[in-house]
């Protein structure tokens, strides 16, 4: 038995190709996630609100979050103007990404892989020494643009990142859902320099690979997962990209399994079959639909 962290995105990943939502509502959302046991929540990113308009306003997402528990509040940055604007706002906790795909990054911020990567001094530097920074390599496991054929791709950017910002944590996204068992042990043992314990894995599930892809990365070493509850999200900028591995789905597996997540998966099921209102359609999530197991044998 292992205990296994969670990052719930969706309040970011999950609406930020959705129609959008007032802040005042994604920050309820954020809340109710807190509330049922998940202790880091992406709350919101501080991004142009001409790109993705879905999320504007999150510095009022943050003002009606409360700083004094035990939650850790993420939002996401794409340069040093965003970092300073989620500083302003409160933010201790900063996610940057990184793409192994030039075109992907191209398209998602707008700058080279090499233009992006030396942005993040500007980062580190606008959110100063107290800021908790993650850095997110995107199209880790494959691209939609055919441009990460193997591991190499994601293990530089690892390295090059590891380089510029050696005190952040990191983790490696499927941001189109391209992973599969195998190459998530291939890009795992070609990223040496971190070891499983402190990699993250953000998995999303368009080929319905996401849960399958987590087991294995557990049974590597890998103690945390991004996840959004309800299998909301995708990137507006990659083609054909699915939703994230659904929270309500990964914790009730992990709890079958006799692991440990914090997590109350009643409680997480009551805020992902809130989505649909939020939302205005249904949401991808197995566990949503069916809801939990029934007792059954050694884990009842």
């Amino acid at each position: 038995m292992v205990m296994i962290a969670i990052r719930d995105v969706c309040p970011r990943d999950g609406l930020q190709s959705e129609a959008p939502v007032d802040p005042a509502r994604r920050a309820r959302l954020a809340l109710a996630l807190a509330h049922a046991g998940v202790r880091e929540v992406e709350a919101a990113s501080f991004v142009s609100p001409r790109a993705v308009p879905s999320m504007a306003g999150g510095g009022g997402v943050f003002e009606a979050l409360p700083r004094d528990g035990d939650v850790d509040w993420w939002a996401l940055v794409p340069n040093a103007r965003g970092a300073e604007l989620a500083i302003e706002a409160g933010v201790t906790h900063v996610t940057v990404t990184i793409s192994a795909s030039e075109g992907y990054s191209r398209k998602n911020v707008g700058r080279t892989t090499t233009e992006a990567i030396a942005s993040l001094a500007e980062i580190a530097d606008a959110v100063g020494d107290d800021a908790h920074l993650d850095v997110v390599v995107s199209c880790a496991f494959g691209s939609p643009f055919g441009d990460v054929a193997d591991p190499s791709a994601t293990c530089l950017i690892a390295e090059r990142t590891c380089d510029v910002m050696p005190t952040a944590r990191l983790t490696l996204a499927d941001t189109t859902g391209t992973a599969t068992p195998r190459r998530i042990a291939e890009v795992i043992a070609a990223v040496p320099e971190v070891s499983t314990d402190d990699l993250g894995l953000h998995l999303h599930d368009t080929r319905g690979t996401a849960l399958a892809n987590a087991l294995a990365a557990i049974e590597l070493g890998v103690r945390r997962f991004d996840t959004a509850a309800g299998g909301l999200g995708g990137s507006p900028f990659a083609p054909g990209a699915g939703g994230n591995l659904a929270t309500e789905d990964l914790v009730m597996t992990l709890h079958d399994l006799g692991h440990e997540t914090g997590v109350d998966l009643d409680a997480v099921l009551t805020v992902s079959r809130g989505l649909p209102d939020l939302v205005g359609h249904d949401v991808p999530s197995r566990v949503h639909a069916a809801g939990g197991l029934p007792p059954f044998g050694a884990g009842a």
